[in-house]
């Protein structure tokens, strides 16, 4: 595999690295902002793949970020490369207030009562974790004589999931747009002059060349 570590991490480094990447999430900032100024594809076309990345980070469905990302890239004929990297405005960082502007928007739009901060950092976990037992005991019921319980699931779903879905449009649409109109002008700058220093790269060397050309004699 040519993406394959040739170093196997142990689990808990991995989730540690997830946490908290070597060299922190500055460098790790930095490194996107450098990589997505390189990208070989017009202004325009990497910002909407930086609308895309944002927008879908504040979608209930982890897991499917970077599908999600470049199929919105694809559609509204974005870089894909640059809506995947810009899925890391989704980080451990700032999973907490995206979910808690997520869910707080969507209870606004359903009508249901609004959620506080530390509601949504205490009881937001739980209900994860019970759907997920949910999911485990239904499965292993196939194969048992126990039966299937979806309590949790269907309280996750109206309580979590639909108001997460249903919120996360509109803050995703405001914070990819600022990503989008942020990005832009400086993905132009900094494009054009790029092209300026290799123009006057080339004119130098074309200018040493013929400087060292030797004159032809009568």
């Amino acid at each position: 595999m040519v993406f394959k570590r040739r170093d196997r991490r142990p689990w808990y480094k991995a989730i540690a690295d997830f946490v908290w990447p070597k060299g922190g999430w500055a460098r790790g900032f930095h490194y996107i902002k450098h990589r997505l100024r390189r990208l070989p594809d017009p202004p325009h076309r990497i910002a909407r793949g930086i609308f895309a990345g944002i927008f879908v980070t504040f979608s209930p469905l982890f897991g499917l970020h970077f599908l999600l990302a470049a199929m919105v890239a694809w559609l509204m004929r974005g870089n894909i490369v640059a809506s995947l990297l810009a899925t890391f405005f989704g980080n451990p960082l700032t999973f907490v207030p995206i979910g808690a502007m997520s869910l707080n928007t969507g209870y606004f739009l359903l009508g249901l009562n609004k959620l506080s901060e530390e509601e949504v950092q205490r009881s937001l976990g739980g209900k994860f974790v019970d759907a997920g037992e949910d999911l485990w005991h239904n499965f292993t019921a196939i194969f048992t004589h126990d039966k299937m319980d979806w309590s949790h699931l269907a309280v996750f779903y109206d309580e979590v999931f639909l108001p997460y879905l249903v919120g996360g449009l509109i803050p995703g649409a405001i914070f990819g747009l600022g990503g989008y109109y942020i990005s832009l002008p400086l993905i132009k700058a900094y494009q054009n002059r790029r092209k300026g220093a290799i123009k006057a790269k080339l004119a130098a060397l074309k200018e040493k060349t013929a400087k060292a050309k030797p004159k032809s004699t009568d």
